[in-house]
């Protein structure tokens, strides 16, 4: 069995390629040929924890996936990542593990900013005059980072809790060319921006309906486990179009499982992120629509991004 470090894996993945492997998947998913077991999930709340263990075969494919992604969210007090994680990729057809992708979960945010990214392309407005960022931690940059090849959009307006926080990440995107405002208020965020990404592990509201302007995009990632939530369940139910990546996780966890659970909003308003790349769902449809993506992290994003580099590490 192969081991790869971080370091290989990062050197390794093509960006472009891994765009094209995730649709992919979610469009394998949604036409339900994909296995998918039920996610295993441990929280930790004494130590500010998580940890979730997911696995994902398509059909037709050599591979299958299992991955181990962990979130200890006081980390940085300690001077550790808050993310950590690893990718072990099997064979489809003897069973034999054939690499270990030790990636310390950069895979899993890097995939998950990758379908920010898609999904801002397919339901942002046309016109953005501003992106919005709930979160200033590794998943906030990512995502702004991947919008750079989505929207011309430079002007980005960052909520945080720390001001030190804050500081380092208006650094971080004026490096990338963005003119930055900061921010304890999320009533800012949303008066200002209309492509709003929230990245939080917040288990309450940080977005209220009354605050959101028409025609806004919003990309939540937050809510990937039960508990957590950043989006007033009324904002859920105002939305025009609601694209889920999964509709049995969102169903149970993500953010619409809140506006579901309250009666405000029926199933049948839901649509499959792979089933709109297909073209079978109908996403905006004009600038005035408020759109929700709503991203609780599919198991078949990890087997297509652990294949996408595993092709690049091993080729020749």
């Amino acid at each position: 069995m192969n081991i790869f470090s971080k370091q290989q894996i990062t050197s390794r993945l093509d960006v472009e390629q891994a765009v094209q492997w995730l649709e992919h998947g979610f469009i394998a998913f949604s036409q339900g040929k994909a296995q998918v077991p039920p996610v295993q999930a441990f929280t930790f709340a004494q130590a500010n924890g998580d940890c979730c263990i997911k696995a994902a075969y398509i059909e037709g494919s050599d591979t299958f996936t299992v991955k181990l992604s962990t979130g200890f969210y006081d980390n940085p007090s300690k001077g550790l990542p808050s993310n950590d994680g690893l990718m072990l990729v099997a064979s489809a057809s003897t069973g034999r593990p054939l690499a270990l992708l030790q990636d310390e979960g950069w895979l899993t945010c890097i995939r998950t900013a990758l379908v920010g990214r898609i999904v801002a392309r397919l339901l942002a407005p046309a016109n953005v005059r501003a992106i919005g960022i709930l979160g200033t931690g590794t998943q906030a940059r990512m995502q702004l980072q991947q919008l750079g090849a989505v929207t011309s959009c430079r002007s980005v307006v960052v909520w945080g809790r720390s001001d030190g926080e804050l500081a380092a990440y208006k650094t971080f995107a004026e490096a990338l060319g963005y003119e930055v405002r900061v921010t304890r208020d999320a009533a800012e965020v949303a008066h200002a921006a209309n492509l709003i990404v929230c990245t939080t592990t917040s288990r309450e509201p940080l977005l209220q309906r009354e605050w959101v302007q028409p025609g806004t995009h919003i990309t939540a990632v937050g809510a990937d486990a039960p508990g957590k939530q950043e989006l007033d369940p009324a904002l859920v139910a105002c939305a025009d179009r609601i694209i889920v990546d999964s509709l049995y996780q969102c169903s149970h966890y993500g953010e619409v499982s809140h506006a579901l659970k309250a009666g405000l909003i029926g199933e049948q308003q839901l649509a499959e992120l792979g089933a709109l790349l297909e073209g079978r769902a109908t996403g905006r449809e004009h600038d005035a629509q408020i759109t929700l993506a709503d991203l609780t992290g599919v198991a078949v994003q990890d087997a297509q991004i652990a294949s996408c580099v595993l092709a690049s590490l091993t080729a020749g």
